[in-house]
């Protein structure tokens, strides 16, 4: 990452920041821009301010609890005020692409949880229309080949078709803190995300995907010498 790329990260990062009140309990997303949260949110915690958060991955609560930021579960805090996570792609009416990181269905548990969710992001993952980022979706290893093919054919039928490939890393099949697998779809323009996302819902073995709609109220979004606010601030 650039040195520039990470500064935009940061500014967004603070401009999140500035919605964190004393006494909140914070859903803390994953990935790197989510990261420099972390890191902006630990120096305000050293200096006094006062939060609890729920992790979304394994990742982040180590680099909080490095950082000495105070966490949670949901199982022990299960209504949150606040989610500050990255995205992949932030599209029209903050929709959103999520998983890259491969946290996504932890990431849209803490999100229902919370009131309200603000997402952090630099310019490039702006968008006119999701899908230019493969869509991440988590499936259960038992039947693999079986959920792909009901994947496949579910997204012909709303004339969306691309590669379909089961996330690896170093060689080996990703997977995610639940124990489950990932599929990238690479199927480009998703001109009615919120029926792919129905559809993808209907199949026994998808656990979980990374449409995320309806759940983004703000997304700060840094560029150009500036933090631009999109939805209410």
């Amino acid at each position: 990452m650039s040195a520039d790329m990470r500064e935009l990260k940061i500014e967004a990062a603070r401009a999140a920041l500035d919605q964190v009140e004393d006494g909140m309990r914070l859903g803390i997303g994953t990935g790197s821009t989510a990261e420099e949260f972390v890191r902006v949110l630990a120096e305000r915690v050293a200096g006094g301010l006062t939060v609890i958060g729920v992790p979304t991955s394994e990742r982040t609560a180590a680099l909080c609890l490095e950082l000495g930021v105070p966490l949670t579960t949901l199982d022990e805090t299960p209504e949150l005020d606040l989610t500050i996570d990255g995205a992949d792609e932030i599209g029209p009416q903050l929709g959103l692409i999520k998983g890259g990181g491969g946290a996504l269905l932890r990431e849209k548990i803490v999100a229902a949880a919370s009131r309200r969710m603000i997402v952090i992001a630099d310019k490039s993952k702006l968008v006119e229309t999701l899908g230019r980022f493969p869509l991440p979706i988590e499936v259960n290893s038992f039947g693999l080949g079986a959920t792909v093919r009901t994947i496949e054919r579910t997204a012909r039928a709303l004339g969306l078709e691309g590669a379909l490939k089961v996330r690896e890393r170093d060689g080996r099949p990703f997977v995610t803190d639940g124990g489950h697998l990932i599929v990238d779809a690479s199927f480009g323009r998703i001109p009615d995300p919120r029926a792919l996302a129905n559809a993808l819902n209907a199949i026994p073995g998808v656990v979980e995907h990374g449409l995320f709609l309806d759940l983004a109220d703000t997304a700060f979004v840094a560029g150009d010498g500036e933090v631009r606010t999109f939805g209410a601030a």
